[in-house]
């Protein structure tokens, strides 16, 4: 094992913030190894405690020992200068030393959007989020986002329900899911995607752990799209990063007087991304020729529905009283019509086609 590896992982063993890390590489003037460490002093960076428990640990045996154990539960430490470390991060201004992986880690260098957004969509949202992440999916496009509430999970789901690839950019350690009712969706990322930490697996997520993982997705992305988000949602952080790192920056359109789509139609106004309305305007940005999409082979009672939905989502009370079929059957095609992929049901009763 090469100096510098040893000492990123050595760091990586220690609950220490980016920031912190950053100002131990540049006291070594980045000539990182164990005996380096052991000579510095570091009294204006760290605390007596700390600086002694470092020392206490700065062992090529317990490091080793740390790796090990993390390999048992399946926990890969990727750091800087690896051939596995993502090659987008790489002249990141603020790259992270290391990164805790579970997965594909083929994914890091794969063509990636991130999809971000507001924790509460509307039923709007949620279709267009869909949608997006379904077609770029289902092109060979890996979705990137935070597993949190609302649009991250709504991505990484019809990702998943695609068999796309996602990763997962996490907030707190593998042992510390947020929101814990994510579990297991970050269970079935790591298995079919890629699940990403830049914290120990005991960290719990804190109001600043937040903005700096929105800088690793926005960094693991070729382009980040923003389907619905509050101009003063943690959102804005992302699109900062996007465009410090000179990202494709998308947006989809909304409602005026719907405050979740206000960042969107903000920066959509003042040039700061382009204006999307359908997944093939991103797949035209990134050179990618859109698959050819199967037939449907849908029964006359099922067009009926579907032409119905052509025109953007409606509720049940309207589709019944429009398509004229009796209650069993307008449910009967339904319930196929779902089991398909074809429609997608929503809060509050509302039926939209996926």
């Amino acid at each position: 094992m090469d100096e510098k590896r040893q000492f990123l992982l050595f760091l990586s063993m220690f609950d220490l913030s980016y920031q912190k890390c950053k100002q131990l590489v540049d006291k070594m003037d980045n000539q990182l190894s164990l005996r380096k460490f052991i000579k510095t002093d570091f009294k204006d960076i760290l605390s007596n405690d700390v600086h002694k428990n470092m020392l206490d640990k700065a062992n090529p045996k317990i490091i080793e020992n740390f790796v090990s154990d993390l390999e048992n539960h399946d926990i890969i430490v990727v750091t800087h200068g690896d051939s596995y470390y993502p090659k987008k991060l790489l002249d990141l201004p603020d790259y992270p030393y290391f990164l805790f992986c579970m997965g594909d880690l083929n994914l890091f260098n794969s063509t990636a959007i991130a999809i971000v957004g507001t924790r509460k969509p509307s039923n709007y949202g949620r279709v267009v989020t869909g949608k997006f992440a379904r077609e770029l999916a289902k092109n060979g496009v890996t979705i990137i986002s935070g597993l949190a509430y609302g649009i991250d999970s709504i991505s990484h789901k019809e990702c998943l329900d695609v068999n796309g690839k996602t990763i997962a950019v996490l907030g707190s350690g593998f042992n510390y899911i947020y929101p814990a009712s994510h579990y297991a969706l970050a269970r079935q990322v790591a298995k079919e995607g890629l699940l990403v930490s830049e914290y120990l697996p005991n960290k719990n997520a804190t109001k600043y752990s937040f903005p700096q993982r929105n800088r690793i997705i926005a960094g693991l992305s070729d382009g980040v799209l923003i389907t619905e988000a509050g101009i003063k949602s943690g959102t804005v952080h992302t699109r900062d990063f996007a465009l410090d790192y000179g990202k494709y920056l998308y947006a989809v359109p909304g409602n005026i007087d719907n405050y979740t789509s206000e960042l969107p139609n903000e920066i959509i106004k003042c040039g700061q991304a382009q204006c999307v309305t359908e997944p093939n305007d991103i797949l035209l940005d990134l050179n990618i020729e859109k698959k050819q999409q199967k037939t449907l082979q849908l029964s006359i009672d099922e067009q009926l529905i579907i032409n119905l939905l052509n025109d953007g989502m409606k509720d049940e009370e309207f589709l019944v009283k429009n398509c004229n079929l009796p209650m069993n059957v307008f449910n009967n095609c339904l319930t196929k019509l779902e089991i398909r992929g074809i429609i997608n049901r929503l809060p509050g009763g509302y039926i939209a086609l996926n």
